[in-house]
This record gives C-alpha cells, structure tokens and sequence, in this order.
C-alpha cells in the first residue's frame, strides 16, 4: 500500500512536470521588480512612470495542449443625440485585433484519486481535470486601430478604444470556443499524458477527463 501511494505521488508530480516533457506547459513564479522613478527616453518620446507594486503573485501548474490565433476587425459606434433627438452624431472607430487563445489542463485540480496504478499488471488510469481557456490576451503588435471618425457635434469618447479592445478580446475567445479549441487541447493532453506514463514503464495507460 506504501509502495502504490508512493507511485501515485510520483505519478503527480510527473504530471505537473509534463511541460518540459511536451514542450508546451508552464510551471512559473511571476513578480515584479519593486524599482524607484524612472525615465526613459526614445527620439523625442519620454516616458515617466511610478514604481512598480507588486499586486499578486501566483504559481502555475498548467499543461497547455492547444493555441489559437485569430484575428477579427470590430467596428465600435457611440451614438450621440442632440438638440432634444432631432439630431444625430457618432464617434466611431474601426479596429483591426489579433488575439492568442491558449486552452489546456490545470492541473492543481488533480486529486488523489484520478490516478489509479496496477504495478503487478503495468497498467495506469488517470481522469485529468476537463480542459479550458488557461488564457486570451490581444496580440499588441498586431492589434491597432485603422481608424477613427468622430463627427463635428460629437463628443469624443476617450474610452473607445479600451471598450473596443475588451469587446475584441471577448469575442475572439469566443470564437476559439466555438471553433473547437477545448477538444483540441483534450487530445493533445490525454495524448502528452499517456506518453509520458508509458514511458515510465507501465504497459496500459488509459487517460480520461472528468465530467465538468
């Protein structure tokens, strides 16, 4: 019994490792360096700017089996009235989002009993938690707004763009629900898992996902 619990442990242990088996998971301490003012320059741009405050720190185990990137133009429209609604003006902007959706498995909602071993028969069961989103963030490189129209009675809304680029961000990752980034990412993991596994010695490996 100490043997097989001692196995389970270690079959953990291998899972949260399997990123540097596939090449495609993280294990990481984020922070940021506490500094005092800086400035620095480029051409004739200054940027000033306060110290940095270090708000959460998190430690990672994700496995990431399956990366979109996408790409959407999203045309944003605040309409104004004037004059009691006889007239009409808007501010509108045009912008062109690319995104980078990431799907996979965490695997800190790994339990004791989603690993089941057999060492007499070789054999290993293992119910990985259901995949999803790990994270969707806006390719700023390549996001930017094409452009920007705001009519003479019209009030410019200066938080267009961050609603534009929230509501593309959004709906990119929706797109990458919908085509098919969750099913994806539970291949390439069920698949990362049973190699690794297998090459730990046991014979039959059967990898499923548990129910949401």
């Amino acid at each position: 019994m100490e043997r097989a619990r001692w196995w389970l442990r270690a079959l953990a242990l291998l899972l949260l490792a399997a990123a540097a088996y596939a090449g495609s998971a993280t294990a990481t301490c984020a922070y940021l360096t506490l500094g005092p003012h800086h400035e620095v320059a480029s051409s004739a741009t200054v940027i000033r700017g306060t110290s940095s405050v270090v708000s959460a720190v998190r430690d990672l185990a994700q496995l990431e089996s399956a990366s979109y990137h996408m790409e959407r133009v999203l045309d944003l429209r605040d309409r104004q009235t004037h004059w009691y609604g006889l007239i009409e003006s808007e501010d509108a902007l045009l912008l062109v989002a690319a995104a980078d959706i990431v799907a996979g498995v965490d695997l800190r909602q790994l339990r004791d009993g989603d690993v089941r071993i057999d060492l007499v028969q070789h054999s290993a069961q293992i119910r990985l938690p259901p995949p999803t989103v790990l994270w969707a963030r806006l390719d700023n490189e390549h996001t930017y707004v094409h452009s920007r129209k705001t009519d003479a009675l019209a009030q410019r809304a200066e938080t267009l763009e961050t609603r534009a680029r929230q509501e593309a961000e959004r709906a990119l990752r929706d797109a990458a629900l919908e085509a098919g980034i969750l099913r994806r990412a539970q291949d390439n993991a069920a698949r990362t898992v049973k190699t690794l596994v297998q090459s730990l010695g046991f014979e039959r490996v059967q990898v499923d996902f548990r129910a949401e």
